[in-house]
C-alpha cells in the first residue's frame, strides 16, 4: 500500500480532525500529515458554520476519503485486523451505533463548549441543554463500560474511543464534573500516548480563534 495523507485543522480546536488522526494512529496506516489551517473555509468547519465537514480527509491508494465515519469504515476495510470495529456483530452493531450518535448528535454539546485544549474554564457555566447532552453521553460511557468491561468503551480500543476523545477533552476544558467509570475512562483517553502527543502539538499552535476564546 501507498503512503496515506490525512489533512489536518487546528490541533487545538479541531475536534473533527482529532477524531480522523486517532482513526489513522490506531489503525497503524503509515500516513503523512497535511495542515490547513488558515483557509477560511475550515474556520467555518470549526465554527459550525459551514454545511459539510470535509476535513479531515485521507487520501490513500488513489482514494479521497472525507467524513470521519467513512474515513473510519475505510480504515476497518484496509486494516482489519487493527480492531477499529469490534469483531463479534452484536458488540459492532453497538459501536457503529453510538458513533453515529456522536456523529450527528450532541449539537449543543459542540456549540457551547467547543474543543479548546489549551483553554481551562473552572466553574463553567451550563445550561440544560449542554447538560442533557453531556448526561446522554455519561449514560453511554457507564452501560459499555459496564457491559464490555473495559477498560475502553468497546473492552479493546476501537473507533468509538476516537469518536469521544474529543468530548473527554471538553469535559476537561469546561471543567464537567465525572465520577466512577466515567472520570477513569477519560483519564485514560488523556493518558494515550497519541492524546499526549496530539495536545503537546496543539499547545505548540500559535494561533487563537477569539470565538473560542471567551467564556459564555
Amino acid at each position: 500500500m501507498s503512503k496515506a495523507t490525512l489533512t489536518i485543522t487546528s490541533r487545538n480546536y479541531g475536534s473533527w480532525s482529532l477524531r480522523g488522526w486517532l482513526l489513522a494512529r490506531f489503525s497503524g496506516i503509515d500516513f503523512a500529515e497535511k495542515i490547513r489551517a488558515d483557509d477560511p473555509a475550515v474556520r467555518a468547519e470549526l465554527l459550525l458554520l459551514s454545511s459539510s465537514i470535509l476535513v479531515p480527509s485521507l487520501e490513500h491508494n488513489g482514494l479521497r476519503v472525507w467524513d470521519t465515519l467513512a474515513i473510519a469504515e475505510y480504515l476497518a476495510e484496509v486494516r482489519p485486523d487493527a480492531g477499529l470495529l469490534p469483531k463479534d456483530i452484536a458488540r459492532r452493531t453497538h459501536c457503529r451505533a453510538i458513533c453515529g450518535e456522536m456523529h450527528s448528535g450532541f449539537t449543543s454539546l459542540r456549540s457551547s463548549l467547543p474543543m479548546n485544549l489549551k483553554g481551562r474554564f473552572p466553574g463553567f457555566q451550563l445550561w440544560s441543554r449542554p447538560q442533557a447532552d453531556i448526561d446522554r453521553i455519561k449514560t453511554i460511557w457507564n452501560e459499555c463500560l459496564g457491559a464490555y468491561g473495559g477498560p475502553f468503551i468497546f473492552g479493546e480500543r476501537s473507533t468509538a474511543d476516537a469518536r469521544y476523545a474529543p468530548v473527554v477533552t471538553r469535559f476537561r476544558t469546561y471543567d464537567v464534573a465525572v465520577e466512577g467509570a466515567c472520570a477513569a475512562y477519560c483519564e485514560r483517553i488523556l493518558a494515550l500516548p497519541e492524546m499526549q502527543e496530539w495536545t503537546a502539538a496543539a499547545l505548540l499552535e500559535p494561533d487563537a480563534i477569539e470565538e473560542f476564546e471567551s467564556e459564555f
